[in-house]
Parts: structure tokens; sequence; C-alpha cells
């Protein structure tokens, strides 16, 4: 068994040399780095080089999609692992995750992800998507508790540190480029579910998670691309009969998610996002037939149902509090 660990990156070279450090570290270390470089101009990919990385430029900024595809492609690992550059690992991260990858046959695993510098709050654990095209990235903002310490089967693993089969990507294709960067990860993740191809949640491999570490978590373009393709979630995969079933929950995800941009400062981004998302749905809506009415329906409700436990249990964001509310989600 040999892992390929695919490392994209844009500018960052202190983080990347950290995320490094805990490579080397590995109790099961990856047989190849692959450093995609989108573009660097502070040395990062010089840097990564001379710690025995193989780099692959892009000779632009393509997106963090394009960047993984091209290091899958290169890549020669039974397993590969994304990670994004500001991530740091716990020395037995890979270990872990293959452990229990092979002992139950899942198609990927994925950890408990921390943000950096604590032991406590939660960055993310795995993607919850709901009707209405936003996902909830579980526990993201939460102090760690019990509940996100269970392992459950999963569908929507985030890319920041996740362990993959090679082989899932001949079966499902690969990361949607269009998406360039957010929510390609739950696109990805919605065709594995389409197709049963299930994942670990592995809450005792621990990863530390800067997050935002490029633009921002509000940053112009990272809500004009976040708008943008949760509309083409909903073109791509939503059937049209589930569709218009499902318009009232859409535009009220769509809408709340424009007042939390509004707040930030950032409503200009998100209409153009908007606006992009519709101008190109056609063309995204035709490139890959949506997700089977039956499979979606049953795993968009089971993803409310579990959003709608889990913010029960350790307290609302008031967009969920809205969109349940609004919506009836999370009723059977």
């Amino acid at each position: 068994m040999s892992i390929s660990a695919i490392v994209p990156v844009w500018n960052g070279r202190l983080l990347l040399e950290r995320l490094l450090d805990t490579l080397e570290a590995q109790t099961l270390p990856a047989a190849e780095w692959l450093v995609v470089d989108n573009g660097s101009t502070d040395g990062a990919p010089d840097a990564a080089r001379a710690r025995g990385a193989r780099i692959l430029p892009m000779g632009r900024n393509a997106g963090f999609a394009e960047a993984v595809n091209r290091g899958i492609r290169e890549s020669r690992g039974d397993w590969v692992a994304v990670l994004n550059s500001d991530v740091e690992l716990a020395p037995d991260y890979f270990a872990r995750l293959t452990a229990a990858a092979e002992s139950r046959s899942a198609w990927f695993a994925t950890g408990k992800i921390l943000v950096s510098g604590s032991n406590d709050q939660i960055d993310g654990t795995f993607d919850a998507l709901s009707r209405g095209g936003t996902a909830w990235r579980v526990g993201s903002g939460r102090r760690d508790r019990p509940v996100f310490s269970v392992e459950r089967r999963i569908w929507s693993p985030p890319f920041t540190a996740v362990l993959l089969r090679s082989e899932l990507f001949g079966r499902i294709g690969l990361l949607e480029g269009a998406f360039e960067s957010y929510l390609e990860d739950v696109e990805f993740g919605l065709r594995c579910a389409s197709s049963g191809l299930a994942g670990l949640y592995v809450p005792g491999a621990l990863a530390w998670h800067q997050g935002s570490a490029a633009l921002g978590r509000w940053h112009p373009e990272t809500v004009r691309r976040m708008a943008r393709n949760q509309i083409f979630l909903v073109a791509r995969h939503y059937p049209r009969r589930l569709f218009w079933r499902w318009l009232w929950p859409i535009v009220i995800a769509q809408f709340l998610w424009g007042g939390l941009a509004l707040r930030h400062g950032a409503a200009f981004p998100w209409l153009r996002g908007i606006a992009q998302g519709l101008r190109h749905s056609s063309a995204v809506r035709a490139a890959r037939p949506p997700v089977d009415p039956g499979i979606l329906e049953g795993l968009l409700r089971s993803n409310e149902l579990l959003i709608r436990d889990l913010q029960t249990a350790t307290g609302f964001d008031s967009y969920w509090k809205l969109y349940f509310l609004l919506t009836g989600g999370g009723t059977k």
C-alpha cells in the first residue's frame, strides 16, 4: 500500500513548510509528495522542492479543483491524500485513516480537523448538504464534544485533509473544474453517494487547519465563488421534479446566505456569484446527469435531520435556526 500526498499551493511558504514537517513525521509516510503550484510568487515551490517534493506547475492560479486533478493524474499511489497547504497533521494521521478504511472497506476517510493552535475547537469534520443547496461543515466553530468523537459512515469528506482510494476517481471522475475552489468537495460527495461509495469519519485522526489562508473567509472572491457554486450544485444534481418541490428551501437558503454576505460587506460579490451561477447553470447541468431522485431525496432529508439534531445539541447558528423555521427542514 502506498500513499501519494497532493498539496495545491498558492503562496504561503511558511504554512507549506509546517505541513511538510508533519508529512515527514508520519508513522506511515507518503511515498511521494506532489506540490501543485498555482502560480506562487513567494518561493513556496522552491522550498518544497528542497524537501524532496515533486513540483507540478500550473502556470497560473487555476483553482483548487484543477490543481488537485493535476496531482491525481500524475500520482502513483494506491491511496491519494489531498491536503490544504495550511494544514498540520498528527503523526499517526495517515496510519489511523488507512487502518480504519481498510478494516471497513471504505472508499475514503477523513479525520477530526481542529482550528490551528487549538485542541478543542473544531474547524470541520464532514459535510452535510441541505435541500436549499447550502452545506454545513459539521461542527465548524464549535467546541469539541463527545458527539463529534463518534466514528460515522459519510458521503462527503472535506478536501482539507482527506485520504481516498485511487480507484475511486476511475469510478466517479475527478473534481469538477468549473467549481474552481469551494464546494468542489461537496459536489464530489454527491457523486459518491449517487454511486453508493461511502467513506468514514475517523475522529481519532487529528489535523489542525488555519483556514481561509489564501483569501479570507469573506473575501469578495470567496463569496462570489461560494454563491456561484451553490447554484451550480443545484443545477447539476437536482432533478427537475425535486427542484420544483424544493424551490422554497432553495430560495430561502440562498437569500439567508446572501444576508450573511451583506452583514460582512460582501453583498455585491454575492450578487455577482448568483448571476454567474444562473447564467452558466444550463451548461453545468448538461455536463453530467443529475443524481437519482430517490437517492438525493433520502440523502438530503437525512442530512437535514443530522444538521438539526447536532445544532440542537450544540447550539443553533442563526442561519440554520432561520432555515429550519422557514422551511420545516429536518422534519420527517
